[in-house]
């Protein structure tokens, strides 16, 4: 499976578009994490905690992406974007959602 950002894949054509296609995570972020962040917040420097939940999510998003564009028959996916979004009354669960267009190229 090809993925791109952008809307062609140099050297190849796109030969069907196969339709929208979206992985979607939520995840909760636990209380140690939390605690942490906020130290990091107070003193500075980054939360690899955080980034480590992040980078897992969007993972877990491009996969299911990527999933559901095979399904549908298609080799590659162009135009992805993926999008990020806090949810909660405490701000405590991570959004990560990842979109393209499933197509078919040679």
């Amino acid at each position: 499976m090809i993925l791109s950002t952008t809307p062609t894949i140099e050297g190849k054509q796109i030969v069907e578009y196969k339709g929208v296609v979206f992985g979607e995570v939520v995840a909760g972020v636990d209380f140690m994490k939390d605690i942490e962040a906020s130290i990091r917040n107070i003193f500075g420097g980054r939360s690899q905690s955080y980034e480590g939940e992040l980078i897992a999510a969007r993972d877990h998003a491009m996969n299911e992406m990527t999933e559901r564009a095979a399904m549908m028959g298609a080799n590659a996916v162009v135009g992805i974007d993926v999008d990020y979004e806090v949810l909660g009354a405490d701000n405590g669960m991570m959004m990560v959602i990842a979109s393209g267009t499933a197509v078919v190229v040679r």
